[in-house]
Formats: structure tokens, C-alpha cells, sequence
């Protein structure tokens, strides 16, 4: 019997995702942001040829069973995809491919009844980033370098699980499960990875980066963020250090929040029931319960947000992202 199953995981950059100087290209309009991957991987080689993300670590994978659960056989079948680097030169649209570091596939590791493969797949724009980096050479041309590095177990039962083992701090990575959205990175750090995502830094040279992991938001929340970010209604974003506090339990407060970026722990009575990540959308209890806070929201992480007013939302909205996150209780 054969038996395979996948994990990928999507690469791409969110809204004001990039700091410093090089948003400059962002800003202008040469260079683009991209629009969250869907929920469902429908065709990810129509993906790739569409520019709908940056990079793509594929894993495949299979074994073969006897009767009484012995493996025989076992095999990797995925690998990794790039896009390409679209930027407007005046009134027209050029597309400069992306440069591919090697598919990492080391050799499976086989237990009892189980086999684990690991993968780590990226590369870097084909445009060049000339900054001054960290550490020997102190000036680099190549862009940095983006990746992840994901590990799928097979099991003679049939059942599997994965991991997302490492990845860059740059860009936002999401990882799908048989093609479905199953969680993400919690955490951007553009000005680490713009100086330091080469060489001797990366799964190429002697390292690998252990990411933050959150669960997936709700498809209500993924819905009413792109509103968010789209009607021009948000504010500036807020970043807050590890330990700030972005809202109190009992406060007066009728704004809703949108996390960009990093992790908040929701706090009752000063314990800890949540960690929510990117995509999540927080408040609404305040706004439909009376005008108080039912939970402080503490930065486990740096974390950017940004705020709207209630009345952006339709009450129908609300309410129904209320019960979403009762039932997540």
C-alpha cells in the first residue's frame, strides 16, 4: 500500500510589511506588496506562473507498506517553486526572475513504523539589494535570502503531522496541510532579515531560524482585514514592544484592532486563555457587551496593530465574529 501525503508552505509579503529605505520602491509604486494567499491551494503551479506570492516549499512525500504495517519503500516527490519580481519601469511592467538556492532533502530519518522527511526550499529576488550587513563580507549586493524549512512524519497507520522546523524572519509564511490554510509565522522582522539572511546564516550556510508559530484566524477575520486594510479607514499602525499593554480588562473602549504582525496574549483576571496572531480581528466583545474590555491584551512579541472604529463593521459583522471566538473558547 502507498501512502503520501504534503505540507507546503506560501511565502509573501503583506502590507507595509518592508521598513526603512527600502520601502521606498513599495511606496512609489515601482515594487508591490501581495494579497494573502487564498484558504485552499486550488492550483499552486497557476500560483507561481501568476505572481501570487514569493516562494513556495512544496513537500511530497510517500511510503510503502506491506501487510503488517512493515515500510518498504519511502520517497520525496515535492520540491520548491519561485516567483518572479514584478517592478514598473515608467508606464511598463518588468518581470525579473527569481534566483533559487538548491532544495535541501536530507536523507529521511525511519523509526518504527514511522518516516520523517524535512525540506527547506528558497531563494532570493533577482533584483540587487546593495546595504551594509552584520558580519564578514559588511556589504552586501544579492538580496537576502527567504526560506522555510518544513518536516512531514508518515506513519504506517496512515496518519501523519508536520512541523514548520524553520524559516526566515522575512517574509510572512503560511503552511497548508493537503492544500488547506493550517497555521502561520507570528512574526516580521524585515530589519533583521535585510542584514543578515545570507550565508553563513541561512540552512545553505550553518543555520536555520526557529519561527513563531500561531493558529490560523478565522475566514470572517481574513474577510473583514482585507476590508480593513482596503478602505483607507485604518489608522496609522501601532507597534508595541513585548510587554506593552494594548488594551486593559474593564476599560472604556469601543475600537476594534487588526493584528499586522507578532503574537498578543488575552488575559482574564490575569490569566492567560489565548495567543492570537496576524490576521485576527479583536474587540468586538467590548463594542456589543456594554463598552468594557473583557480581556487585557498583552504583546508577547513586538507587534504592530491597527485600529478602526466600530462603526466600520456592520453589527451583523460583529456578532457574528463575537460567536466565532466564543466557539474558539
Amino acid at each position: 500500500m502507498r501512502i503520501e501525503s504534503s505540507v507546503t508552505a506560501i511565502s509573501w509579503i503583506p502590507s507595509e510589511a518592508v521598513e526603512g529605505l527600502p520601502k521606498l520602491p513599495f511606496s512609489m509604486g515601482v515594487a508591490h506588496y501581495d494579497d494573502p494567499p487564498p484558504e485552499v491551494i486550488l492550483d499552486l503551479e497557476a500560483m507561481t506562473e501568476a505572481d501570487a506570492f514569493r516562494e513556495a516549499n512544496e513537500l511530497r512525500a510517500f511510503i510503502e507498506v506491506e501487510d503488517g504495517g512493515k515500510i518498504v519503500g519511502y520517497g520525496h516527490l515535492g520540491g520548491g517553486h519561485l516567483g518572479v519580481t514584478k517592478v514598473k519601469v515608467g508606464p511598463r511592467e518588468v518581470s525579473v526572475p527569481a534566483v533559487a538556492m538548491p532544495t535541501l532533502q536530507p536523507e529521511p530519518e525511519v523509526g518504527e513504523g514511522w518516516v520523517r522527511f524535512t525540506q527547506t526550499a528558497g531563494g532570493r529576488t533577482g533584483m540587487p539589494a546593495p546595504r551594509h550587513v552584520r558580519g564578514k563580507p559588511f556589504f552586501q549586493i544579492s538580496s537576502a535570502l527567504a526560506w522555510t524549512t518544513l518536516s512531514l512524519t508518515l506513519h504506517a497507520d496512515g496518519s501523519s503531522e508536520h512541523k514548520l522546523v524553520g524559516a526566515s524572519t522575512f517574509p510572512r509564511h503560511w503552511v497548508y496541510r493537503e492544500e488547506k490554510l493550517v497555521e502561520k509565522s507570528g512574526l516580521i522582522d524585515f530589519k533583521e532579515w535585510y542584514r543578515k539572511a545570507f550565508g553563513e546564516n541561512t540552512p545553505w550556510g550553518k543555520e536555520d531560524t526557529e519561527p513563531f508559530v500561531t493558529a490560523v484566524e478565522t475566514a470572517l477575520e481574513r474577510d473583514l482585514s482585507k476590508t480593513i486594510m482596503r478602505s483607507g479607514s485604518s489608522s496609522k499602525p501601532r507597534t508595541l514592544a513585548v510587554d506593552d499593554t494594548l488594551v486593559e480588562q474593564g476599560e472604556e473602549s469601543d475600537d476594534l484592532y487588526l493584528v499586522l504582525d507578532g503574537v498578543l496574549a488575552a488575559e482574564v483576571d490575569g490569566e492567560t486563555v489565548a495567543e492570537i496572531g496576524p490576521g485576527a480581528v479583536l474587540g468586538e466583545r467590548a463594542v456589543l457587551e456594554g463598552g468594557a474590555r473583557t480581556a487585557t491584551l498583552r504583546a508577547v512579541t513586538p507587534t504592530k496593530v491597527v485600529s478602526i472604529s466600530s462603526g466600520e463593521l456592520s453589527p451583523g459583522a460583529l456578532e457574528e465574529l463575537a460567536a466565532s471566538h466564543r466557539r474558539e473558547e
